[in-house]
């Protein structure tokens, strides 16, 4: 199985923040948490830049939803000519089921009358 780059991308993102993370809690290194705190400026800037991200983020997570329930999700062009293909296939198999049940009669009869 190949990975695309998007989700190779993902991936090592995540573990890169795992990282951070278990850095963090082992002591491996500290980021300057208390600063950004302390500092009321770049706590309001940090929030609010976060809002914002988080709200497009939203706008897309529900423009794809709703675009997602309002398409039409019919048949792709392939699948319809398979159903096309198999009502065909129907079709001539009761044709071939006549044919054999018009055929039987004159074999029958041609049975009888020879000696």
């Amino acid at each position: 199985m190949k990975l695309s780059r998007a989700i190779l991308f993902w991936v090592l993102v995540i573990a890169a923040l795992l990282f951070v993370e278990v850095a963090e809690i082992t002591h491996l290194f500290t980021l300057p948490v208390q600063s950004a705190v302390g500092n009321l400026l770049s706590f309001v800037f940090a929030l609010v830049f976060t809002t914002i991200l988080a709200l497009i983020g939203a706008i897309f997570i529900g423009i794809y939803i709703s675009h997602r329930f309002l398409t039409p999700s019919g048949f792709t062009p392939f699948e319809e000519e398979m159903l096309r293909m198999r009502a065909d296939v129907a079709r001539m198999r009761e044709d071939v089921e006549s044919l054999k049940a018009s055929a039987r009669p004159a074999t029958d009869e041609r049975k009888e009358g020879s000696p």
